[in-house]
């Protein structure tokens, strides 16, 4: 009983903490957005990872598009094929006959033995209307014309729940041209992109400013939102502060962890009954939990 007791002490006192810090905010939620799927569980840009974010409840799905040398969309991070698969060489000096016999899975686990580098019309076909899908144009610089490609199967899907974004402002601003009524995004880890005159250039054409959470700060959110832009940090493979980003009111986060972001805005439901008072019903919702 006494163990008890003090098992319902314990969680009465986190329930009151989250009520008091990371869930304050009540009006809306982070977009959740699965870094190349859920890349923490599953090998990243492959069907199986998308398919776990979806299972996890993520709001969309971020990919990586490059292209083969003979010119189909691939969904590969590296310009070399070399760190997420069996095989050896660049991205655009390959098939994609040569990149479909890769095995890109097992390097994550065996059980994701000859796991196969997707292509974009297969992800979209497969994806489309199950969860918002965000493409990242990785050094289109070495792809001439891959915006007009890229373009062209949204426009013949007629995709809505879409974003599109790179490191590469000349890009972006290309998709926009192409495709005016889709959300652009403007990714980088250089805060000499934070300064408001490069911010207000950016908003012109983009509705996203998706940083490095490395220079993330609550007067950079504060700016990017003052200029009309959304903003959804990322982290390469660390894990995110969820927390944080919910109280400093980013918009969205980019995470291998969606069901680490899930669980920091299904805890905020606890905090905000625990506002309203109705703290026996969120106790024992909590004790339900409680291992």
């Amino acid at each position: 009983m006494k163990k008890y007791l003090a098992g319902l002490s314990a969680v009465a006192l986190l329930c009151c903490s989250i009520a008091s810090s990371a869930f304050a905010r009540t009006e809306e939620k982070l977009t959740n957005i699965a870094h190349r799927g859920a890349s923490a569980y599953a090998p990243e840009n492959t069907m199986a990872a998308f398919h776990q974010a979806l299972e996890m409840n993520a709001d969309y799905i971020e990919l990586d598009v490059q292209q083969s040398k003979d010119g189909v969309l691939v969904i590969m991070h590296d310009r070399t094929v070399d760190r997420t698969t069996n095989g050896s060489g660049h991205v655009r000096e390959l098939t994609y006959s040569e990149l479909q016999r890769l095995d890109a899975g097992s390097w994550k686990d065996n059980s994701f033995t000859n796991e196969k580098i997707p292509t974009l019309s297969q992800v979209l076909d497969e994806f489309q209307g199950k969860i918002g899908i965000l493409i990242e144009l990785k050094a289109p610089e070495l792809y001439p014309g891959i915006e007009k490609k890229v373009a062209f199967e949204i426009n013949k899907r007629k995709l809505d729940h879409v974003i599109i974004q790179s490191f590469n402002v000349s890009s972006m601003k290309k998709m926009h041209e192409l495709l005016p009524n889709v959300p652009i995004g403007i990714l980088t880890s250089s805060e000499r992109d934070t300064n408001p005159n490069s911010i207000q250039q950016f908003a012109d054409f983009a509705t996203y400013f998706n940083p490095s959470y490395d220079i993330l700060t609550p007067a950079l959110i504060h700016q990017v939102h003052s200029a009309g832009m959304k903003i959804s940090p990322w982290s390469g493979t660390k894990r995110l502060p969820a927390s944080f980003l919910w109280k400093t009111k980013s918009d969205g986060v980019i995470t291998n962890y969606p069901d680490e972001v899930n669980w920091v805005q299904t805890s905020s439901t606890i905090g905000q009954q625990l506002e309203k008072g109705s703290a026996r019903r969120v106790i024992t919702l909590a004790v339900t939990m409680w291992p």
